[in-house]
């Protein structure tokens, strides 16, 4: 094989993405009532959404499952050759079954539709072809037909399978509106990824508590604010009352203007030179929370305060790297 130019590469690949956006496209006209009622089967659905598919139609019918699972709607992957070998255990009453075959005509999926429907489980159907044998023994077909595969041959599986994916995303995206599916739902399906994270973790699960906050009184100088800053190593201090009640905060940045003003360090209380009404935030809200309000104030660190304006803890944006929210 000889390489192609450069430019004929990338035609080549405009021309793959130009075919599969003009089948994508025709599939607005099929957002129809069959495609209404097959969101209302699977969201009426009692069990799980069972999968399933041949060859490349499998590929997407896994792909398919895992964005209904992680979207609300219980869903796995069967694969139909190994259900007539055992695996058709796995469906029961009170699933729906979703279907995908271009041809509509895939062998090992027609062998268990008289099951399937033997256990009175609806099936819904993707197929590019509306008269197939597996569109007519569907609940509900929705066809994703394409006129043309993005394959110059017009034989690889191309548009075909993404106009499959994108019909998929659709239901499980209708369902997940339906559902009245929020962000917190999604971030507890996903515990391990960084969407988690910045959802779930709260500013108590990365702040820093008791000894480990820095503090000092009101009557504290600026060499003993800054010895409690260097103890503590989040680049400001909590600067508080006798009662523990908060009254400013020290930082890095009140420092270098402490040097510029020519201060004494060990005579000068750092009352006089703290930020007062400083920025805070509760233990109970999000840590995503946090960092959306360190950046909106250009600041690097936070403290934690009660309902009493009593300090409970401290973090820096060092913290919220550690704990995967940035």
């Amino acid at each position: 094989m000889s390489p192609l130019p450069n430019e004929q590469f990338q035609q080549l690949g405009l021309a793959v993405i130009e075919t599969e956006w003009r089948e994508i496209g025709r599939l607005r006209e099929r957002i129809d009532t069959r495609f209404a009622a097959a969101c209302r089967l699977l969201a009426h659905c009692k069990a799980r959404v069972v999968v399933t598919g041949m060859g490349k139609s499998g590929h997407i019918g896994g792909k398919i499952a895992a964005t209904l699972a992680s979207t609300g709607t219980p869903a796995f992957f069967v694969h139909p050759g190994e259900a007539s070998h055992g695996d058709l255990g796995m469906i029961v009453p009170g699933d729906v079954v979703l279907a995908l075959s271009n041809s509509g005509e895939t062998t090992e999926i027609l062998t268990i539709v008289p099951l399937i429907k033997r256990l009175g489980v609806p099936l819904i159907s993707l197929t590019g072809n509306p008269d197939s044998t597996l569109a007519r023994e569907a609940a509900v077909n929705l066809d994703v037909s394409v006129r043309q595969e993005a394959c110059p041959h017009d034989l690889a599986p191309t548009s075909s399978t993404t106009a499959a994916l994108v019909m998929g995303d659709a239901l499980a995206i209708a369902l997940l509106d339906a559902r009245g599916f929020t962000p917190e739902d999604f971030a507890r399906s996903h515990p391990g990824g960084s969407l988690g994270r910045r959802l779930l973790l709260r500013v108590a699960d990365i702040m820093h508590r008791g000894e480990r906050i820095p503090c000092v009184d009101a009557d504290a100088t600026i060499d003993e604010a800054l010895m409690e800053m260097t103890r503590k190593g989040l680049g400001m201090t909590a600067v508080v009352s006798g009662n523990g009640r908060l009254l400013g905060i020290y930082t890095d940045g009140d420092l270098r203007r402490t040097f510029e003003a020519d201060l004494d360090l060990k005579s000068t209380p750092v009352t006089e030179v703290m930020t007062p009404d400083c920025v805070t935030i509760d233990a109970e809200a999000l840590a995503a929370e946090a960092l959306n309000r360190m950046e909106r104030h250009k600041i690097n660190a936070l403290l934690v305060v009660d309902d009493d304006q009593k300090v409970v803890g401290a973090f820096n944006m060092h913290d919220l790297l550690r704990s995967g929210v940035v």
